[in-house]
């Protein structure tokens, strides 16, 4: 007979936690109280699991190993149905996601990193695992005025960070800097983030004062960068979801300006469709719920090129009167 696998031999994960994770239900079962101050910093506490686990995570900390930071690139690699991340030579973990399950072996230093599971771990893990608990990602920034929503979609380097945080300037919160994830439960669609830092490139940060004549000190897939919490900064704290209003597609142009029209459902899809991957029958049907109703909100194109304020003073307008504006 095989020999118990080593978590089945060795490791044991008696502390376990349920939380609500972007509106999906996670078990974590770990041996480190670290690991449950994270997730608690992450995620949403569940007191008992009154509707059914979406996913699960077992998470084993080896004591004797003492690795230490500056952490390097996240490795991911898929095969299947599974996919693997390397933190570390020490660290890894290894996602089934037609299981939903995710087991990995981490070493007592990142395991007391909590900011870089904040910042890094646990969003790289939920990208993952969205869409196989029917979860919609969006590639997209979110800010929240109250319950309502903007969401702020485009490529990597179209200015989604930079817009919002000049919208926050303006009043409203971060809900979520370069991913947003939403559901549609009860009839109601919600965009959820999590408490991540708001990253700038030094180009963008030039825009704002506080960054001015200063040099960036952190670093993000090798390259320095300003990390800022602007809900600290001005104080505002809310729910980590909101009810989006409008979808804001971002295109950058060469020469300075502003052009906000409106776009059709169909292309509005095709943008949305492009970044989601193939799931199971029953989580791809549970996306088409989320997907229709993202599409009954009115959906934009914004091509821009210029001071991020005056943009965010033309995006708030449109945020402020709704339907009334008329823009072509």
């Amino acid at each position: 007979m095989r020999a118990p696998d080593f978590l089945h031999q060795r490791a044991e994960t008696g502390l376990c936690e349920h939380y609500s994770a972007a509106g999906a239900v996670c078990s974590l079962s770990t041996n480190c109280e670290h690991l449950l101050e994270a997730a608690r910093g992450s995620f949403l506490p569940v007191e008992t699991a009154t509707s059914p686990v979406d996913f699960r995570l077992r998470f084993w900390v080896d004591d004797a190993e003492s690795a230490q930071p500056p952490w390097p690139k996240p490795y991911v690699r898929g095969v299947g149905h599974c996919v693997f991340l390397g933190f570390d030579s020490e660290s890894s973990m290894l996602a089934d996601l037609r299981a939903r399950r995710v087991i990995g072996r981490f070493s007592a230093g990142m395991a007391r990193d909590i900011a870089h599971w904040r910042s890094v771990i646990f969003p790289m893990l939920l990208s993952i695992l969205a869409g196989s608990v029917g979860l919609v990602e969006l590639h997209a920034s979110c800010v929240a005025r109250d319950q309502e929503g903007l969401v702020l979609i485009g490529p990597s380097r179209s200015g989604k960070s930079t817009l919002a945080m000049a919208l926050t300037e303006l009043g409203f919160r971060l809900l979520s800097d370069d991913r947003t994830f939403c559901s549609f439960n009860e009839g109601r669609l919600l965009a959820y983030g999590l408490p991540r830092p708001l990253k700038l490139r030094r180009d963008a940060a030039s825009w704002f004062k506080e960054f001015r004549d200063r040099e960036p000190i952190d670093v993000q897939g090798g390259e320095n960068v300003f990390y800022c919490q602007p809900n600290q900064r001005f104080g505002r704290q809310g729910s980590p979801a909101c009810e989006p209003r409008a979808l804001i597609f971002l295109e950058r142009q060469q020469s300075p300006g502003f052009s906000l029209s409106t776009i059709g459902r169909n292309e509005a899809k095709s943008h949305i469709e492009r970044d989601l991957l193939a799931e199971t029958p029953a989580a791809i049907q549970k996306q088409e719920k989320t997907l229709k109703a993202l599409l009954t909100l009115q959906s934009w194109r914004l091509q821009y090129e210029g001071q991020p304020q005056e943009i965010a003073e033309q995006i708030e307008s449109l945020f402020s009167r709704g339907s009334e504006l008329k823009i072509s």
